[in-house]
């Protein structure tokens, strides 16, 4: 097991990895067209993070990447058509999470917490704007904080402990 991550069950540390690819299809299909851009940006993103992570998350996405495109496209056709019907069935996936990160160690669930807002962003400005990016539609914006998921707070004391 990934350090950090020894108090979960393979079942919940397969849902903090699935995450990733839910959050993709939330974020790209908010506008109601889930874009190639948007899914292809999101696949590069979880590789890099893989490798070029200069934090504890670095395992984590190195875990998460070989199994990423699978998972997305297994999601995607099983999804529903209507926008509604897709983000609330996404909203209750992630919603599991509430009861998962709290189990992490340290300030382990802050940071995945963190880590997942900041690749819904990722995912978000990768089609539009200038030259396909930086452009983050009124849907995806109301989502990109992920609000369907409760704050965990960065505790001081623990940030020097080893995770």
């Amino acid at each position: 097991m990934i350090p950090g991550f020894g108090k979960l069950s393979e079942s919940q540390f397969q849902t903090t990895k699935d995450a990733i690819a839910w959050i993709t299809v939330l974020i790209a299909g908010a506008d109601g067209n889930i874009a190639k851009e948007e899914t292809d940006w999101a696949e590069k993103v979880t590789k890099i993070r893989g490798y070029n992570n200069p934090n504890e998350l670095t395992p984590f996405y190195e875990a998460v990447g070989p199994e990423f495109s699978g998972k997305l496209h297994e999601i995607l056709s099983k999804m529903p058509g209507n926008v509604s019907e897709r983000q609330a069935l996404i909203t209750r996936k992630l919603e599991e999470l509430n009861d998962i990160l709290p189990l992490l160690d340290n300030n382990l669930g802050h940071h995945l917490l963190s880590s997942y807002k900041s690749f819904a962003n990722h995912v978000a400005k990768a089609s539009g704007g200038f030259l396909g990016f930086f452009n983050v539609s009124a849907e995806e914006s109301k989502l990109l904080e992920l609000p369907m998921l409760n704050d965990i707070p960065f505790d001081d004391e623990l940030a020097g402990e080893e995770v």
